[in-house]
């Protein structure tokens, strides 16, 4: 059976027997600006507007039963690539948004190097998304929420700025982090609540 608990006041979400992870908006208030060795970015006046693309994956994500995580791809005040999380719909472990957004974009381009372009994602990407975002030499990095479990942006370690790799893209968090962080929490809500209902047999 498939069981999830959401504890609201820490922002941590439990999935089956996996380890928990936490979208821990209220941390970026309090956050440095830089967290780690390497480099930070400014905020742009766009970015909300971005992350908000962004979000409409996530929920668009929601709806066909994915884990609500959006990104999207910006290039020169364009969108070049979009995309949700497609791993429940897919049955692949690495169709993740970030990683969808990538591949569409190099192949948009018709370059896998995307050294001009800005990715735009809703949660914290983990250690396999951050470890595509340096391979296709991204400029810059904005993220939502925060993912104290898996996060590879500043929470379980610092990947996209890792002072040994060969290209370290700017970074900056929390944009719209209380929605990004919501759509997570409230996904999980949901899939709880329907754990949870008593069936209607005897």
């Amino acid at each position: 059976m498939f069981v999830v608990y959401v504890a609201y006041a820490s922002r941590t979400i439990v999935r089956g027997g996996d380890e928990p992870f936490s979208c821990n908006f209220e941390r970026v208030q309090n956050a440095e600006p830089d967290i780690a060795q390497g480099r930070h970015a400014v905020k742009d006046p766009n970015d909300d507007d971005w992350m908000g693309l962004a979000l409409a994956e996530a929920h668009s994500a929601a709806e066909a039963g994915d884990v609500p995580v959006g990104a999207v791809v910006v290039r020169g005040g364009d969108v070049v690539a979009r995309a949700g999380n497609r791993t429940v719909r897919d049955q692949d472990p690495t169709a993740h948004a970030e990683l969808l957004a990538i591949r569409a974009a190099a192949a948009a381009q018709g370059a896998w190097r995307l050294e001009d372009c800005t990715l735009y994602v809703t949660l914290e990407p983990c250690a396999m998304c951050a470890g595509a975002i340096v391979l296709a030499r991204l400029a810059r990095v904005v993220f939502g929420a925060w993912d104290d479990k898996a996060g590879m942006g500043g929470s379980v370690g610092d990947l996209l700025r890792h002072p040994r790799l060969n290209h370290r893209p700017q970074v900056l968090a929390g944009i719209r982090a209380a929605e990004c962080s919501t759509v997570l929490t409230d996904f999980f809500r949901s899939r709880r609540q329907v754990v949870d209902a008593p069936s209607s047999t005897g």
